[in-house]
């Protein structure tokens, strides 16, 4: 019984990590960008959008689909960028155990 309550302490104490983790994220903004840094779209830690920058000659010049598309790989960049910096916050927080896909903090 001694491992048992052993382990019911540590998850405690991940619960306790896994909490101040999500306070740390909420602050970090990681910035993705598109067309050569054209595009750049800020998220913070909780993958919320907070800042689209946009060349202006991109506006002028009339490609909405291109523009469009730009955004979008400026966003998936970005996200891709705060799902690394969560794997690697969560990979300090579990000591390198590699938790199951998907099993990230909730927000």
């Amino acid at each position: 019984m001694k491992n048992l309550g052993e382990m019911l302490k540590q998850a405690g104490q991940i619960q306790s990590r896994m909490q101040e983790l999500q306070e740390q994220l909420a602050g970090v903004e990681v910035t993705g960008s598109s067309g050569g840094g054209m595009v750049r779209v800020t998220l913070n830690g909780k993958t919320e959008l907070r800042e689209v920058k946009i060349d202006p000659s991109l506006m002028e010049a009339g490609g909405g689909e291109v523009l469009e598309d730009l955004v979008v790989a400026a966003f998936n960049d970005a996200k891709a960028k705060v799902e690394a910096v969560i794997a690697e916050r969560m990979s300090e927080l579990t000591g390198g155990l590699q938790l199951p896909p998907g099993m990230m903090p909730p927000f």
